[in-house]
């Protein structure tokens, strides 16, 4: 995929600025009942409701769960965003990214003594130094391109087939529809230093990706020493195998 240059700044500011607010009002909605507090990070070309059917069996099992949205303009936007989100939470937490949230979580989580466990799902987990756009590339990567603004998109009629292929057709179709952009510069930033070195770490590999190579995502899981599982799923593992993906966080919690 063509990495094209984009000015993010005005986004990025956009993002810093509304930070705190957010941060503040999630605070105030913290519960620190018997259960432990789950942040989850959406991915690119997604947002928080991707993890729809995960939320309701996290929150059966007695934990609180925040879902954070992202703006997806900088990398070091989101990280900030998501790690304003954890620092507002008291007690011990798991954090779990799908795909790009993955690389939003390694950041994010850095040095957060409160993050016990991070789980990521079919996920970028880059070490220091390595940007997003240093790995191989998948077969779906050749339908992303620069939409309104110079913001990337998959192509919607493409979208179903290789970033949710084992998702129902119907379902499929409204995720295309209101998927949401990623600025090409996310994909040159450097990553710093990984939280995944200091904090134990889950992984579920798809073996069916067409967004991130399933070797690359061994690659993460493997270097990482990560508590693993394989499941014959697409990128949209949340989605489709939403059960798995809730047991594996849970796993996470548990320990």
């Amino acid at each position: 995929m063509k990495r094209t240059k984009f000015l993010a700044g005005g986004a990025a500011a956009l993002a810093g600025a509304t930070v705190l607010a957010y941060g503040k009002g999630v605070a105030a909605m913290a519960s620190t009942g018997g259960g432990v507090n789950i942040v989850l990070v959406h991915g690119a070309w997604s947002d928080g409701t991707g993890w729809a059917k995960v939320i309701p069996i996290l929150q059966a099992a007695g934990h609180n769960v925040v879902a954070v949205q992202n703006q997806m303009s900088s990398l070091a936007g989101d990280a900030t965003n998501t790690r304003a989100v954890i620092d507002s939470l008291q007690g011990p937490m798991v954090v779990a990214g799908h795909s790009y949230g993955g690389a939003v979580v390694t950041s994010a989580a850095h040095g957060a003594k409160n993050v016990k466990a991070l789980v990521y799902v079919a996920a970028f987990a880059p070490d220091e130094g390595e940007t997003l756009g240093s790995f191989p590339t998948a077969p779906g990567d050749k339908f992303v391109a620069p939409g309104p603004s110079g913001l990337l998109y998959i192509d919607r009629q493409k979208f179903p087939e290789y970033f949710c292929g084992d998702v129902p057709s119907t379902e499929a179709a409204v995720l295309a529809a209101v998927q949401r952009p990623v600025a090409p510069a996310i994909f040159a930033e450097k990553m710093g230093t990984p939280a995944w070195k200091s904090i134990k770490s889950w992984y579920q590999i798809s073996e069916d990706d067409k967004m991130i190579p399933p070797e690359v995502e061994k690659k993460f899981a493997s270097r990482m020493n990560a508590h693993t599982i394989s499941l014959a799923a697409s990128h949209a593992s949340l989605v489709s195998r939403p059960k798995e993906i809730a047991e594996l966080i849970l796993a996470a919690a548990r320990s």
